[in-house]
């Protein structure tokens, strides 16, 4: 397929490479997942996600609204946020599904929705309900519930970007500061939790929309005194790989994560920045020309993630199955290529299939008419 020119390389090949370690970091004996960005970090994959995400959006705002109107942009992120809530429903239907089969093939592994099965079953119209309004997350899929958020925040965070980038960041800084506070009001059904407080992590969804609408770093990096946060940059990184290599070695509190802590956020940002370095030498872009496939991954970014959280549950239960839990590294590295080949499977496939079903429906209507 020929990729559109707005289309950024480095964009799509870490969107790819991001949910492809999503993938492995959700397999419990996966080798991979003992080298990627948890591992020697404060943060993980999915504060790159969603800076990614805002970034991408921006893009992708920016070019619509220029190409026909800023109505058509805003009209089409809010056909996007339905479009993530009907992938958070077949998310989490399918995380119910796969959990049945695998369950009723005596497979039990720490991640199936043993729990949402069970009160599916006592009371699927209640569970259906709970679903429907976000009170009940399954599995993998609780990112989704934050992203159709944001989707439907985006007519109004784009326009401010624009215009009035530091009263949207004044705005989305202090939303994050009281997200803590406010998070036992989001819906959930009793003893339970959202596992991304949307009101926190729009700080980072934000943060990428800016970064993309506003020159940030060309004019921080031009600056004489520019290679200093170069410098805080890389000892914030070196820091917290030295306190997670050698220091703390059990996981961060879970809410550290829920509401975006000041660690997680100032982190990602450190790494970010140096990340962006990199990309200004050109060498992200030369590396995304040597692995095309997993810019491909990135261009069908929502189909992945779904699909990846099947193939993340499917190859982690069978694995947990078969080693008994144990790390097992020939069983780990062969998990780890099936579920990135599945991966790119999916990916693959996605042009044709939806070309063959938009020629199914053409046929169709053109038989009934």
């Amino acid at each position: 397929m020929q990729k559109s020119p707005s289309r950024l390389l480095e964009l799509d090949f870490f969107r790819g490479l991001v949910l492809l370690i999503i993938v492995v970091d959700h397999i419990g004996g996966s080798i991979l997942s003992r080298v990627t960005l948890h591992a020697y970090a404060l943060c993980d994959a999915a504060e790159v996600f969603v800076f990614l995400g805002g970034f991408a959006t921006a893009t992708a705002y920016a070019t619509l609204a220029e190409r026909r109107t800023e109505a058509a942009a805003r009209h089409r992120f809010l056909r996007r946020s339905l479009e993530i809530y009907r992938a958070f429903l077949v998310t989490a239907g399918l995380m119910l599904a796969v959990s049945a089969v695998l369950i009723a093939f005596s497979i039990d592994a720490p991640n199936l929705t043993t729990a949402d099965l069970e009160d599916f079953m006592d009371a699927p119209l209640a569970a259906l309900r709970d679903i429907l309004l976000f009170r009940r997350q399954p599995y993998l899929a609780s990112v989704l519930p934050m992203y159709a958020f944001f989707a439907l925040c985006v007519p109004l965070v784009l326009p401010l970007a624009r215009r009035r980038p530091w009263w949207l960041l004044a705005g989305s800084v202090a939303l994050w500061a009281v997200a803590p506070a406010v998070s036992a009001y989001l819906p959930a059904v009793e003893d339970t939790q959202w596992d991304f407080n949307p009101l926190a992590w729009q700080l980072l969804f934000v943060l990428g929309v800016l970064t993309r609408c506003q020159p940030v770093y060309q004019k921080i990096s031009a600056h004489r005194a520019g290679w200093l946060v170069s410098v805080l940059a890389f000892g914030v990184v070196v820091g917290a790989a030295y306190y997670k290599l050698f220091i703390e070695h059990t996981p961060l509190d879970a809410s550290y994560k829920q509401n975006l802590s000041w660690l997680r956020a100032g982190n990602f940002l450190a790494i970010a920045w140096l990340v962006a370095n990199l990309i200004r030498l050109g060498w992200v872009k030369k590396l995304a020309q040597w692995l095309p496939w997993v810019g491909m991954i990135g261009r069908k970014g929502l189909l992945c993630f779904v699909a990846g959280a099947v193939i993340s549950l499917v190859a982690d239960s069978l694995l947990y199955t078969a080693t008994d839990g144990y790390l097992d590294i020939p069983l780990g590295l062969v998990t780890d290529a099936a579920a990135i080949g599945a991966l790119f499977v999916a990916a693959r496939l996605a042009e044709p299939v939806k070309r063959l079903m938009s020629l199914r429906a053409r046929r169709t209507g053109s038989v009934s008419s």
